[in-house]
């Protein structure tokens, strides 16, 4: 009899249980964007391999094409970092102008190295500068002279776009030794994985790797990455605990036009010349680095984001590109590459909303 009675309670304190597991498992994958990212990239990856052993596929999605395709992710994901580092610092701080600056960069490196005979390490040094200077005219306009960052970095986009196509009279750069630079875009062998591994694009290990440890270190080791993330949590209580929040939002702005720089010398070896568009062509570089970083984790309302997950988003839109490339021919690939940054976005969108109505955002 007593059995009887409590059998129904304890059927229905195991069915609480595993409800508060469901919910708890639910909780980790909205809130923790990191394991999110990594299920999403997953789930993609496989679909691919799926469609592509079903043969749906006009090539083969597999891990040499993979790893071709990761040429692509070094100019995203740094992009990305230098987005998340903007953005982080709250207020609506975003920056529209990083493609500008990447095409106005680059034809700043193709005349030093490729026309005046500057040596390679102070080409790429001078360039970094350049942005860090292009960056330093975004954080004056926004943090000194309270210009919204949307209206400003956009008034530069259009700035920067223009200088770079006027400088050459819209002529790209392309002496031998500028053509000499897509060395650094051609793939090599992972050291001691030679022949298990396909080889990978050698500007991860030359750009996109430093550029990760380095933010990674500066968000999350330096005090400067203390306070850029109390100022986009709250810039007024940040004040009052003697943070010098323009000053920080200015370096932020400055931090992304250095990564812009560096960008620029990707391209550069990426197209084996110096373009005038080479970060605004098409949709330009821009809004894939936001969708990327939005898609990571970064709060669009600031304080919030992390380099692992933008790097994680980064090659889950660029492996979901390369399959799509295959899946569609010709320019349909494109578009429907666009259908998808745009659903990408729009999801991002909604699931940080709905991630901050619901709990609270550990990401």
């Amino acid at each position: 009899m007593s059995q009887a009675t409590h059998t129904p309670r304890q059927a229905e304190v195991k069915a609480e249980a595993s409800r508060d597991r469901m919910t708890g498992i639910l909780r980790a994958i909205l809130t923790q964007r990191v394991l999110l990212v990594f299920i999403l990239l997953v789930v993609v990856v496989g679909l691919m391999f799926i469609f592509d052993a079903v043969g749906l596929m006009r090539g083969n999605y597999n891990a040499a094409y993979m790893a071709g395709a990761l040429t692509n992710v070094v100019p995203l994901a740094m992009l990305a970092l230098a987005e998340l580092i903007v953005i982080v610092t709250g207020r609506g701080a975003i920056d529209l102008s990083v493609g500008s600056m990447v095409s106005l960069v680059g034809m700043t490196f193709g005349f030093t190295y490729g026309l005046w005979g500057f040596p390679l390490i102070a080409s790429v040094i001078l360039a970094v500068v350049v942005g860090a200077v292009l960056g330093a005219v975004n954080g004056v306009l926004v943090a000194y002279l309270g210009f919204p960052a949307l209206i400003a970095t956009l008034a530069t986009y259009y700035a920067y776009g223009s200088l770079a196509i006027v400088i050459n009279n819209q002529q790209p750069i392309n002496s031998p030794e500028i053509q000499g630079m897509y060395a650094t875009a051609q793939p090599v062998p992972i050291p001691g994985l030679s022949g298990i591994l396909p080889s990978i694009p050698l500007g991860i290990f030359l750009f996109l790797i430093p550029t990760v440890v380095i933010a990674w270190y500066l968000l999350n080791r330096s005090p400067y990455g203390r306070r850029l993330y109390a100022t986009g949590t709250n810039d007024v209580a940040a004040q009052w605990a003697g943070i010098d929040v323009p000053w920080v939002r200015m370096r932020a702005f400055v931090l992304s036009g250095m990564i812009s720089g560096l960008v620029a010398v990707v391209t550069v070896g990426q197209f084996a010349s110096a373009r005038p568009d080479a970060g605004t062509a098409g949709s330009g570089m821009a809004l894939p680095a936001i969708t990327i970083a939005v898609l990571g984790g970064v709060a669009i309302t600031g304080g919030i984001g992390r380099v692992s997950g933008v790097v994680l988003a980064t090659l889950l839109i660029v492996w979901l590109n390369a399959g799509i490339l295959l899946l569609f021919p010709g320019n349909a690939g494109t578009q429907y590459q666009l259908l998808a940054l745009g659903l990408v976005l729009v999801f991002a969108a909604l699931l940080n909303g709905y991630t901050n109505r619901r709990f609270r955002v550990l990401s």
